[in-house]
């Protein structure tokens, strides 16, 4: 194989001397030009803790692509915090940015010839943006985590960010002094790295070590773990080695490999956003899977990872205890993963996980006859609400239904006012709408509406259903990704406060108690509210997104068969 394939065309040639000219000047030499050209393309930014380390792990991953005999060329791009921007309306551009991201790592990449490309990613939609981008370019490609921050310690026990944003409710309801969330803040984020628990960026670190496009073991070492240098130097090894070996995207990203990572989100409590990202990764690779994979994969597999927001424990001590590695053998040991799928090693995952090694005594992965549940963390419901389908999360509290008066508000601020101001009850139905992939527009994670619920003791006590979506440290039962959407005819449009809603995770139901012909009329009749954030990106952004239901994508390339009311895929699909 040639394994300059791409960058030949860029520097090569009496034609090319122009382009040969401007390289040397920034200290490419001629043998530097000579070899395959790896795109390193990090989210360094200086407006949160995620990814903050990405600037040391680029250096060293372009340590490994140099000692294998590559020319790394360092790119940076975007990202926005979403726990920084939650509850605000900054928030609006977090799922948005997934969309830039993986643009703007594709233009260069396409644009400057990679022949190989290394993404490192360390937040919430720089994960599967980056894994987006592979799919589209299809060169050998290889994903780093940069990895979980450390939790923090307070009143004797570790806290995450989760912690806060449930204090904000408990202090608005008189549960904790102003002092204590001061205490509190202070000491929640103590250092770089992504948030601790199984939320969005640990699960989709997860997801993608399964999937196999990130090397089995990398992802949970901690962001400033004395070895994370050495993680990317090897990884930039890989990334020469996936070129030598040919081993690109499409051979990784498969419906195998898909469910694979299905399975590990279901097995540990994982993110509801893992659904949006997983099937908009899946459509940019042309394979077929859908919401309903993730039910029936959730529905068979047992939760046996007890992690934060649901559980006792976060990303570090699940490094302490074995890492990926080890839920994956279990998984395995179960049945539950096709062994055979390959990996960015060239090796499969059943061969990987047999390097596994468990920490004697750990409890963060249990066995799979003791599992804390006996299915897995989500369900996919629909109904007279949601025929095309919504996300509940079952991980962090026992309830499967729930029936009670609608309390609607229009937009995610009249219901966080709502809350702290004492306005919504035990048993209520809170509906939040408008907060859509077209609707917000951005679709705005809901953690400030459901901490707070959960702070101020109503947690037990309430459901909740959006159209919008909800932080991976969401816990409750709480309804996301209702679909269709309200500004896209959603009949969550016709839910006015006093509605009677059920939410029935075993029938895989969630109703309005309402005539058809009363919902449409009702649907038919509703204005959405003033928006004033329908401008610039944004605007661009509600006139390109797809349905949650598919994965709020942007492309207009998507195969034609990725249609909301389809459950199933043409023959011949990947």
């Amino acid at each position: 194989m040639d394994l300059r394939h791409r960058s030949r065309s860029l520097v090569e040639g009496p034609a090319r001397a122009g382009a040969r000219a401007q390289l040397k000047g920034m200290g490419f030499d001629a043998e530097a030009l000579a070899r395959p050209f790896v795109g390193v393309a990090h989210c360094w930014t200086e407006t949160m803790p995620c990814n903050f380390t990405h600037r040391s792990l680029a250096d060293s991953t372009k340590d490994g692509v140099r000692a294998a005999g590559g020319t790394p060329m360092e790119i940076n791009t975007i990202a926005i915090s979403d726990g920084i921007t939650m509850g605000s309306p900054g928030m609006r551009t977090s799922l948005v940015s997934r969309e830039v991201i993986a643009d703007s790592i594709e233009l260069v990449a396409r644009g400057h010839c990679f022949d190989a490309l290394v993404g490192i990613a360390g937040c919430d939609k720089t994960i599967p943006a980056a894994v987006m981008a592979m799919a589209r370019v299809d060169v050998p490609s290889v994903l780093l985590y940069s990895g979980s921050i450390r939790p923090g310690r307070w009143h004797g026990r570790d806290v995450t960010v989760q912690e806060v944003f449930e204090a904000i409710g408990a202090h608005s309801a008189g549960r904790l002094t102003e002092a204590e969330l001061l205490e509190l803040e202070e000491a929640a984020s103590p250092g770089f790295g992504a948030c601790g628990g199984q939320f969005t960026a640990n699960t989709m670190a997860m997801v993608f070590e399964v999937m196999g496009i990130s090397p089995l073991g990398s992802a949970m070492v901690p962001a400033q773990d004395e070895h994370k240098g050495n993680v990317a130097e090897s990884v930039g090894r890989l990334a020469m080695a996936a070129l030598a070996a040919d081993i690109r995207p499409h051979d990784v990203i498969t419906r195998v490999s898909v469910r694979n990572a299905m399975t590990a989100v279901a097995a540990s409590g994982g993110s509801t956003n893992a659904v949006l990202h997983l099937l908009a990764v899946a459509a940019e690779m042309g394979v077929d899977v859908t919401i309903d994979d993730m039910d029936e994969i959730s529905a068979k597999t047992p939760l046996i990872c007890d992690l934060k927001p649901g559980g006792r424990f976060v990303a570090t001590d699940l490094f302490a205890a074995g890492g990926v590695p080890l839920l994956v053998r279990r998984l395995l040991e179960g049945g539950l993963l096709d062994a055979d799928a390959v990996t960015v090693t060239g090796r499969t995952i059943g061969e990987a996980a047999h390097d596994a090694q468990e920490t004697p005594g750990q409890e963060v992965v249990l066995p799979l006859d003791r599992p804390l549940k006996p299915t897995g963390g989500l369900a996919i419901l629909r109904g007279n609400l949601a025929p095309d389908g919504s996300v509940v999360k079952l991980s962090g509290h026992e309830r499967l239904w729930h029936r009670g008066p609608a309390r609607v508000f229009e937009g995610e601020e009249a219901a966080m006012a709502a809350v702290l101001e004492g306005r919504v009850r035990a048993g209520d139905v809170v509906v939040i709408r408008g907060e859509g992939p077209a609707g917000g527009p951005g679709m705005r994670e809901m953690l400030a509406v459901t901490g707070a619920l959960q702070g101020a003791g109503l947690g037990p006590e309430v459901a909740l259903i959006t159209d919008g979506r909800f932080s991976g440290a969401t816990r409750g039962f709480m309804a996301g990704h209702v679909a269709p959407e309200v500004v896209r005819g959603g009949p969550i449009a016709a839910v006015r406060d006093g509605d009677t809603v059920t939410i029935d995770v075993a029938a895989r139901r969630i109703d309005v108690d309402l005539p058809t012909e009363e919902i449409e009329v009702r649907a038919a009749a509703w204005r959405p509210v003033p928006n004033p954030h329908r401008t610039g990106v944004l605007a661009k952004y509600e006139a390109q997104v797809g349905s949650a239901s598919t994965g709020a994508t942007t492309n207009p390339a998507l195969p034609a068969w990725r249609s909301p009311t389809r459950a199933d895929g043409p023959s011949g699909t990947r």
